[in-house]
C-alpha cells in the first residue's frame, strides 16, 4: 500500500533509538529524590497549607474583625458584612491563583523551572509578613492582602513545580517523580490540618502565628533548591547550554545513564529549532496540539468539578450523623487528608508500573460508583442506624479513589502531552481553567446543594462517567514514551483521519509543525 505525505511511517526512523528495551525496575538516585523534596516543600506544599490552615481560625478571625470594627466604628459589625469580609478573605486566594497561573509560564521561561521556584517565595514571605501583623496592626486589610500574595504563590507553584519535575526525571520513572506535585500537596493540607489542632496553633490567640508560618516552607525552599540544578532540558533546548545540561544530568541520573536522556533531549532540541516558544493564545490556533489542549482543560475543568468538594462539604454533616462528637470531627477531618496523602504515595508508586490511562479511568470509574452509592445512602439516612456509617465508608472511599487517579495524573498528562515549546504556554491555560473552574464550583455548589441536595452527586456521576469514555477513546498511553513519541501518537491519528476524510491515502495532514 502506497504511504501519504503525511503517513507516521516516514518519521519512525527519525525516531529510531527512543524505545527504551530496559523494562526492569529503576531506582531513582538519591540527588533526584532530594531535588523533587527541595522543588516540592516550597511549591505544591505551600499551595495545600495555605488551603487547609485557613479552616481553623475561622472563628477567631471572624471575632477579631468584629472587635476591630467596634473600635474603628464604635459600633458592632453587621452580620451581612462580616459573612462579606471573611468570604472575601477565603476567595481571593482563588483570585490570586488565577493571576499566579497566567505569570507562571512567563517566569518559568525567563528564569528557567528552578529559577522561577526561587522568585516564587518572594510572594510566599510577603504573604506571611502581611498575615501575621494583620492583628497587632489592627487592620484586618492586610488579611485580604495577605491571603490574594498567597495565592499567587499558589498559582506559580502549581503551573511550574510540574514543568520542572516533569524535566528533570528520567522518562522510566518520569510518572512516578512528577507524582510529588500531588504528594507534596495532599501532605501539605494534612500538615495545616494538624497544625490546625487546638492542641497546638488552632487557639484563639495563636491565629497570626498560624497564619504566618507560612514562611517556614518558602526558606527551607530557598536553603535547599540552589543546591540542584536548572532543569537540563530547559538547559539545552531554551539556552542552548550543552555543558550545563551534561552537569544536570549527571547530578540528577546515575553517570552511566545520563547519556540516553541526552540523546532524547538532543532529538527533541532538533525538532525544536528556530521555533520559539509558545504563547497560550498561539497553542488555540495550532492545530497540531488541538486534542492535546482540548484534553488538559478537560481534565482540569473536571478535576474541580467531580464531586471531590462536595464529599468534603458533606462530610462533616456526615461525621455527625455518625455519632462523632463535635470535639472529635477536627481529628476525623485529619483522618481524610491522611487518606489522600496516603492515596497520592500509593499513585506515585503504581503509576509508572501500571499506567497513567489505568489508573485515571480507574479512579474516575470508581468515583462514579461511589457517587451512585453516597446518593443512595444519604437517602435512606434515616432507615437504620448503620447507614451513616456507610456514608462515612463512601466519603473515605470516594477520597481514596480520587487521589489514585484524577488527583494524581491530571498534571502529569500536561507535562506529557507537549513538547518544550508549548509546555509552559499549555500549563498557563490549564492553571488558569482549574483556578477559574475552583472559583465557579465555590460560587455555584451552594446553590446546587440546596436545590438538589443528596442528587446532586448523581451530576457528579455524568461528569465522571464522561471522562472515562472521552479517556478510553481520545487519551493515548503515556507511559515509557518521550514527549515527541506522544506527540506523533496524537499527529499520526489525525493524519489517518484526515486521509479517511478525504478519501485518499495521498492526501494526509503534515505531521509535525517543526522539522525533525
Amino acid at each position: 500500500m502506497p504511504k501519504g505525505k503525511g503517513d507516521a511511517t516516514e518519521y519512525q526512523p527519525l525516531l529510531k533509538g527512543f524505545k527504551d528495551t530496559d523494562r526492569g525496575i529503576r531506582l531513582p538516585s538519591k540527588s533526584l529524590l532530594l531535588a523533587v523534596s527541595a522543588a516540592g516543600i516550597g511549591g505544591t506544599f505551600q499551595y495545600g497549607y495555605n488551603v487547609s490552615i485557613i479552616n481553623a481560625p475561622t472563628k477567631s478571625v471572624q471575632n477579631f474583625i468584629n472587635h476591630t470594627w467596634l473600635e474603628r466604628y464604635d459600633a458592632h459589625i453587621a452580620e451581612d458584612v462580616l459573612t462579606l469580609l471573611w468570604s472575601t478573605i477565603v476567595s481571593i486566594f482563588t483570585l490570586g491563583g488565577l493571576i499566579g497561573s497566567f505569570v507562571g509560564g512567563t517566569l518559568a521561561i525567563k528564569f528557567g523551572r528552578k529559577g522561577a521556584l526561587l522568585v516564587n517565595n518572594i510572594f510566599a514571605l510577603l504573604a506571611s509578613l502581611f498575615l501575621g501583623l494583620s492583628r497587632p496592626t489592627g487592620l484586618f486589610e492586610l488579611l485580604i492582602l495577605g491571603r490574594l500574595i498567597s495565592g499567587i504563590n499558589a498559582g506559580v507553584a502549581l503551573c511550574v513545580q510540574p514543568l520542572y519535575l516533569g524535566e528533570i526525571a528520567p522518562r522510566a520513572l518520569r510518572g512516578s517523580m512528577a507524582m510529588g506535585t500531588s504528594i507534596f500537596l495532599t501532605g501539605g493540607i494534612l500538615t495545616g490540618q494538624v497544625i490546625g489542632l487546638e492542641e497546638l496553633l488552632g487557639r484563639e490567640e495563636h491565629w497570626p502565628i498560624l497564619l504566618s508560618t507560612t514562611c517556614i516552607p518558602a526558606a527551607l525552599q530557598l536553603l535547599t533548591l540552589p543546591w540542584f540544578p536548572e532543569s537540563p532540558r530547559y538547559l539545552l533546548i531554551d539556552r542552548g547550554d550543552d555543558i550545563g545540561c551534561r552537569k544536570a544530568l549527571k547530578q540528577l541520573h546515575s553517570t552511566d545513564d545520563y547519556q540516553k536522556e541526552m540523546e532524547d533531549m538532543e532529538k527533541e532540541r532538533v525538532s525544536a529549532l528556530g521555533v520559539q516558544p509558545k504563547k497560550p493564545w498561539e497553542l488555540f490556533m495550532d492545530s497540531s496540539v488541538r486534542w492535546q489542549l482540548i484534553t488538559v482543560i478537560l481534565l482540569n475543568c473536571a478535576q474541580q468539578l467531580n464531586g471531590i468538594n462536595a464529599i468534603y462539604f458533606y462530610a462533616h454533616y456526615i461525621f455527625k450523623r455518625s455519632r462523632v462528637p463535635d470535639e472529635k470531627i477536627p481529628y476525623a477531618t485529619v483522618g481524610t487528608g491522611a487518606c489522600e496523602c496516603l492515596t497520592a504515595l500509593t499513585c506515585g508508586i503504581l503509576i509508572d508500573s501500571l499506567g497513567r490511562r489505568v489508573m485515571i479511568i480507574g479512579g474516575y470509574s470508581l468515583m462514579t460508583l461511589w457517587c451512585i452509592c453516597f446518593t443512595l445512602t444519604l437517602t435512606f439516612q434515616e432507615a437504620s442506624p448503620w447507614v451513616p456509617y456507610l456514608s462515612m465508608i463512601c466519603v473515605f472511599a470516594f477520597i481514596l479513589s480520587f487521589g489514585l487517579g484524577p488527583g494524581g495524573v491530571t498534571n502529569i498528562l500536561a507535562t506529557e502531552l507537549f513538547t518544550q515549546t508549548a509546555r509552559p504556554a499549555a500549563y498557563i491555560i490549564a492553571g488558569s481553567v482549574s483556578w477559574i473552574s475552583f472559583f465557579f464550583i465555590g460560587m455555584v455548589f451552594p446553590f446546587i446543594v440546596n436545590g438538589l441536595k443528596q442528587y446532586c452527586f448523581l451530576v457528579f456521576m455524568v461528569i465522571c462517567c464522561l471522562v472515562v469514555i472521552y479517556i478510553f477513546f481520545v487519551v493515548p498511553e503515556t507511559k515509557n514514551k518521550t514527549f515527541l513519541e506522544i506527540q506523533l501518537e496524537f499527529l499520526s491519528r489525525d493524519a489517518r483521519k484526515q486521509r479517511k476524510s478525504d478519501g485518499s491515502e495521498g492526501h494526509g495532514a503534515t505531521l509535525l509543525s517543526t522539522p525533525l
